[in-house]
């Protein structure tokens, strides 16, 4: 009899190997997608370079920040961030799971899990936002009990905004 691999989420540093090569291949997919999109090109490789380097992804570390590694049988395969906005809401961001393991429960145990650390962090609300053409991402939180609200940023990437109340307790599923 053989068994299926299984999904672990741990948290992680946000430098930690795992966490930078997911972290690449997540803006390397977001980059390309819009790109594509919007110019009919992929990213430039410089650019790429410059944006990750920028965006460490430091704001994901304790106390106000978490971010979750998921494995896949062992292997790096996802990441779901939480960072604290205030006292009582938290933003979810850096939800990835790679191409090849999508379809297999992993993106909605990366949210689960990133609200559950939201929870232990204090947080009561957690909020994220989105592309339009990012469609998979707005199904999954609508899936997961989000809702659009009005926007909470200026992000010029940004054309979907999403809230959930948190309430109490760890997540049941």
């Amino acid at each position: 009899m053989t068994t299926s691999p299984t999904w672990t989420l741990t948290a992680e540093p946000f430098d930690a190997p795992a966490a930078r090569a997911l972290w690449r291949a997540y803006y390397t997919e977001v980059s390309d997608r819009y790109y594509l999109l919007h110019e009919g090109r992929r990213t430039d490789p410089v650019e790429l370079e410059r944006e990750i380097a920028a965006r460490t992804g430091a704001e994901l570390a304790p106390p106000g920040g978490r971010l979750l590694v998921g494995r896949y049988g062992g292997e790096p395969a996802g990441t779901a961030g939480v960072r604290l906005r205030d006292a009582d809401t938290a933003e979810l961001t850096r939800v990835f799971v790679r191409a090849e393991l999508r379809g297999r429960g992993g993106a909605a145990l990366l949210v689960r899990g990133a609200e559950d650390a939201a929870r232990a962090l204090g947080a009561t609300r957690m909020i994220l936002d989105t592309r339009g053409d990012l469609v998979e991402a707005r199904a999954l939180y609508a899936r997961l009990g989000y809702t659009e609200t009005a926007p909470h940023n200026a992000d010029p990437y940004a054309e979907h905004w999403f809230g959930k109340p948190l309430g109490q307790g760890v997540s049941a599923e």
